[in-house]
């Protein structure tokens, strides 16, 4: 432009400068300057005012279908000034092609888009640096073809011409990607020295809001990979987020890379299988300036710059992908979280909340799947500070603590879950099984399970039979507690009754059989608890618990082989399953002897080891992956881990587990024991086998081998009442009867009411002529378990050895009557059944 007057060269400047900005009242004022002031630039003022008119325009009326009919009447007058420079001033065509293209999508004149972008020759256009301004004309040109391609599909139904025109569809989104996200990292570094991005603060108010990168450039940026996913291409569409994720960061992207990693998160968690599964490549090789990553000499312009280097974490699975999206995703939407609750934020709030929700689920089936809860927790707990009224939140914050083993805390925010939701029933019923199953606060369980049928009574959620269910687990265990024969009586009346009422509103529930069947099992009417549990299984065959029972029922009838053989098929379709096997070694014991047992005792260790194992040492991904495909989900609470105590084979008082825990963490201050690492219910589990073991071998007059069963389970846990136990058989069997007595007692310390041990403790003290002392310590056994045909028979001896021969008669005639409906094991060995 040699020849040009100076003040035409400031407003030129001061033109471009404009553009870069994108201060559009000022570009107007300029144009119509530089109009008036030269005519021979009336084509380029066309131009400048045009453009500055139609992007004024689209900031307040932003180019989507909903503002169509405005753009079409608001920019008629726009369309004349671009029409000039396209048809007089061929220096400025190409840019005014280029914005007439936008002017007619924005007007849904779609076709005529296309004809403008052909006639600027998009396509061919050559990679070469570009201004700011041009950068992003370029980009949502693009990106624009790409839509009006979508809204203009063939005519033609030949497949080559539907596969090419696919084919340019998605390489203008990803051309148009690529330089929205170059644009957005060239305008941060223009505006370095700006004000700093404020999101990232800790004020209650929401973040300063960023530059709008606009629905055309979002689209261009988010569009290609969800079309490869349409299309059935999910490897590209992995590919193309990883490439957009790759670029480096600019500010205003930073709302956008919330959405992207978790997209691409669910993608690989729901579209991806581990044997598709590739790994992400670190090929980039950054220079860096300012610390931050440049594109190398061998990129394109028109490429973004992206992050590199040798110090970059690569997942190695598909599982460390995924949960390193997830975990990113979280901060940025903990970041952007809202935590001012005044009026004017509301909106801001909501769709904060929102993606967060959104990332807490995926994060919930991603660390649950794999077995991460305390993760999960970590990830709850940061999500409180935002979620004051959000009850979904709050209630799985409060399963995440119950899972992770923090059942105290999990109930106090359940208390929270269920005031923020005074309608829903489930929260009140997940309070009351947690009441049930770890706390052992019966009384407040059935509180919660008045509290739920009271909301369903309120507002029908269909959950009317589980309110029932509940009930009457709460009574069972409450009859279980009391001591009293008539209290006794009525609570077990109340259960049967509840049990009941929860089978008539919904007959096809397999629980309510189930806990029918236990509770005439445990009234001794075997024959109605078949009749009942077989209609369980009948509901659902898979139901462990229904066929443990039924393995108790037919040793109760004395059917010891078609129990073992039940078991057996049990096992042969879940063959980790240790509570079956823990009744088949039993079985195996009373039909073919100690050799059988000792090989399925064996091979419990064995499978202990297999599932198990990982727990008690380091934890990883790739060993959680290992634990997943040995057993379900399913199988891992059948096999133990959700028995009431703390996962033992034996269901046996919450009480005493306390008091064992207590006394462990005592012993582990006072002497050199010191707990095993690892989770103490996956512990609990292998002290059972070992002390099973110690039974066996006894049981097969082998001291010496019962002795070191004995060693192995003191070094998990010293002081458990069933190691007390089982030394005292030791000592019994080596008739060292004093001994025996001790460790009896000791046992009894920790659990007063522990059946097994009251028994043979009153035989000791009848072998030590203690004989009235004998009689008080089996008629306390008798008074807490009526049904147990060894106490009646360990009393009717001690009897008849202090003449009492009627009374004696008397105690081995019930025993002979218990004896016809007693179990191999009682049936509180079966864990509670909750689903």
């Amino acid at each position: 432009m040699a020849g040009k007057g100076k003040g035409n060269v400031r407003i030129e400047s001061e033109i471009e400068k404009s553009r870069e900005e994108s201060d559009w009242r000022k570009l107007i004022e300029l144009a119509e300057q530089l109009k008036a002031r030269s005519p021979n630039h009336d084509c380029l003022a066309n131009f400048l005012i045009g453009e500055g008119k139609l992007e004024s325009f689209l900031e307040e009326v932003p180019p989507l279908e909903a503002n169509v009919a405005k753009a079409r009447f608001g920019l008629i007058e726009v369309k004349r000034f671009l029409n000039v420079a396209v048809t007089k001033q061929p220096d400025e065509s190409l840019d005014a092609n280029l914005l007439l293209g936008k002017l007619n999508y924005a007007m849904g004149y779609y076709d005529a888009a296309l004809q403008h972008y052909n006639a600027a020759k998009l396509q061919s256009l050559s990679e070469k640096p570009l201004s700011l301004r041009s950068l992003r004309i370029v980009a949502e040109s693009f990106a624009i073809k790409g839509m009006c391609l979508e809204k203009v599909p063939p005519s033609s139904t030949s497949k080559y011409k539907h596969a090419e025109w696919e084919e340019q569809m998605l390489q203008c989104y990803q051309t148009g990607g690529d330089l929205a996200l170059l644009y957005l990292q060239d305008a941060d570094k223009l505006n370095q020295q700006g004000t700093m991005a404020t999101s990232g603060s800790h004020s209650p108010q929401p973040p300063n809001p960023q530059k709008q990168i606009g629905p055309i450039l979002e689209n261009a940026i988010q569009r290609s990979p969800l079309l490869f996913i349409k299309a059935g291409k999910t490897q590209q569409a992995v590919t193309r987020y990883r490439t957009v994720l790759s670029a480096v960061e600019s500010s205003s992207t930073q709302a956008l890379r919330l959405v992207l990693t978790r997209r691409l998160a669910e993608v690989l968690l729901r579209g991806v299988s581990p044997a598709e599964y590739t790994c992400p490549n670190n090929t980039s090789e950054p220079s860096y300036r300012r610390g931050l990553p440049s594109a190398s000499k061998t990129d394109s312009p028109w490429k973004p710059k992206k992050y590199g280097g040798h110090n970059l974490f690569v997942p190695r699975n598909d599982n460390e992908e995924i949960i390193l999206l997830l975990l990113i995703s979280e901060s940025m939407a903990v970041r952007e979280a809202v935590l001012s609750q005044s009026p004017e934020f509301k909106e801001a709030r909501i769709r904060a909340y929102s993606n967060a929700s959104a990332v807490y689920d995926l994060l919930t089936v991603a660390l649950v799947r794999w077995g991460q809860v305390d993760l999960l927790t970590e990830s709850f707990e940061r999500a409180m500070k935002f979620s004051a009224n959000e009850p979904m939140a709050w209630l799985q914050h409060a399963l995440c603590l119950i899972t992770s083993g923090k059942y105290a805390h999990g109930l106090s925010v359940l208390r929270e879950a269920t005031n923020q939701d005074p309608a829903s029933v489930s929260p009140c019923l997940v309070a009351a099984r947690a009441c049930y199953e770890h706390l052992n606060l019966v009384s407040e369980g059935l509180e919660w399970s008045q509290k739920a049928l009271e909301r369903e009574l309120t507002r029908p959620q269909h959950l009317e039979s589980r309110c029932y269910l509940y009930f009457g687990i709460g009574y069972s265990l409450q009859a279980a507690n009391t001591h009293l024969r008539k209290e006794k009586e009525e609570l077990n009346n109340k259960a049967l009754q509840s049990f009941a009422r929860a089978h008539h509103i919904d007959s096809n529930d397999h629980l309510s059989e189930y806990y029918l069947a236990l509770q005439k099992a445990n009234a001794c009417k075997v024959q109605e608890a078949i009749r009942h549990v077989k209609s369980a299984l009948q509901l659902r065959a898979d139901h462990i618990p229904s066929l443990q029972l039924l393995i108790l029922l037919l040793s109760a009838q004395k059917q010891h082989q078609e129990a073992l053989a039940l078991a057996q098929a049990v096992l042969d379709e879940y063959p980790d399953n240790l509570n079956i096997m823990y009744i088949q070694a039993h079985l195996e014991l009373e039909v073919h002897g100690g050799e059988a047992a000792l090989l399925t005792g064996k091979k419990m260790l064995a499978v202990w080891k297999n599932l198990y194992e990982d727990q008690t040492s380091t934890d990883s991904l790739e060993q959680s992956d290992k634990r997943s495909e040995t057993r379900s989900v399913y199988n891992l609470h059948a096999s133990g881990m959700s028995d009431k105590d703390s996962s033992s084979l034996h269901a046996h008082s919450l009480a005493a587990s306390r008091v064992e825990q207590a006394l462990s963490e005592v012993a582990s201050t006072l002497s050199s024991f010191t707990p095993r690492p690892g989770p103490h219910r996956s512990w609990m589990l292998q002290l059972h086998i070992w002390l099973l073991l110690a039974e066996i071998y006894l049981s097969m007059d082998q001291p010496s081998s019962a002795i070191l069963c004995i060693q192995e389970a003191t070094n998990i846990f010293a002081l458990s009442h069933h190691i007390m136990y089982t030394r005292g058989l030791l000592h019994e069997h080596k008739q060292e009867f004093v001994e025996a007595k001790l460790c009896y007692q000791n046992a009894l310390a920790i659990h007063p009411t522990h059946i097994k041990s009251m028994q043979h403790l009153g035989l000791v003290y009848h072998y030590l002529g203690s004989h009235r002392i004998a009689e008080k310590t089996l008629r306390d056994a008798a008074r807490i378990d009526p049904t147990s045909h060894l106490t009646w028979y360990n009393l009717g001896k001690v009897l008849e050895s202090l003449e009492e021969f009627d009374a004696a008669t008397d105690c081995m005639a019930t025993a002979l009557e218990t004896e016809t409906t007693s179990p191999i094991l009682p049936y509180s060995t079966i864990p509670l059944s909750f689903d």
